[in-house]
């Protein structure tokens, strides 16, 4: 990406989302909170801005980053259909059985299947970004302090460095980053990927996309929980309702 090799490119400010996030807090400014669908006992994942952070992750995030608790068939969760997944898997070439002669062979993808892992093992990551592990993102909207809010911070958080400053080499300014200094270079500067439903793919727009992605990821069953919250909250309503109904009944005689 632009004078960058895809995997350093892609070594993510979750390289630097992977760091501590309350080490220096000092030298970081608060987080803005940022409009997410999914606040609140009441929200519910935007699957449109799933859809569009799971083409970021898939062009951008994916040539680092595993996500090996996800399954292809968790995409339902964010609307798209069998026929969707079917193909998306099925875009990527997995390990199969042993052939014949005990040789490794590879099938396309199913929907039953992991998400492809770029590297084959973690020392094989390693020794493709400089020693460097790049952080599975399965479960990371969870494991930053801040979530969703800190993970967009560090996407859109990178600028040159304050007049003054002396950065260490290799290392690249970001402002929300703990201690301002990170080794991931700026992955997203927009118009990354071409969405497929026309929204203009905006730094800010991507960033809020993929976050939008990785918190499903993270909290797969969110939806569902807060729909069958409300559905509680209804239910104990109107047996209140009812309770109270059959008392001022029962005790309408009564002087």
């Amino acid at each position: 990406m632009r004078g960058l090799s895809l995997p350093a490119a892609t070594l993510l400010a979750l390289c630097g989302l992977a760091g501590p996030a309350r080490a220096q807090e000092s030298q970081t400014p608060p987080l803005v909170h940022q409009h997410w669908s999914f606040d609140g006992i009441l929200g519910t994942f935007d699957n449109a801005a799933a859809q569009r952070g799971f083409m970021v992750y898939q062009q951008v995030c994916s040539a680092c980053h595993s996500m090996k608790q996800m399954y292809y068939r968790n995409l339902t969760g964010i609307g798209l259909n069998d026929d969707e997944i079917k193909a998306i898997a099925g875009s990527v070439q997995v390990p199969g059985p042993l052939d014949e002669n005990g040789a490794p062979t590879e099938r396309p993808g199913l929907p039953s299947d992991h998400f492809k892992s770029p590297f084959a093992n973690d020392t094989a990551a390693r020794a493709a970004n400089g020693g460097a592990l790049p952080p599975d993102q399965s479960v990371l909207e969870k494991a930053r302090e801040g979530g969703a809010d800190y993970i967009f911070a560090v996407l859109t958080g990178y600028s040159d460095a304050p007049a003054g400053m002396k950065m260490q080499q290799g290392m690249n300014y970001n402002r929300f980053f703990p201690g301002n200094q990170i080794a991931m270079p700026q992955p997203l500067h927009g118009n990354d990927v071409t969405y497929t439903d026309g929204t203009p793919s905006s730094l800010d727009q991507e960033a809020h996309d993929v976050t939008t992605f990785l918190a499903f990821a993270a909290n797969p069953e969110l939806n569902g929980r807060h729909q069958m919250g409300v559905k509680v909250v209804l239910f104990l309503a109107f047996l209140t309702g009812l309770t109270y109904a059959v008392k001022r009944k029962i005790w309408a005689d009564v002087h």
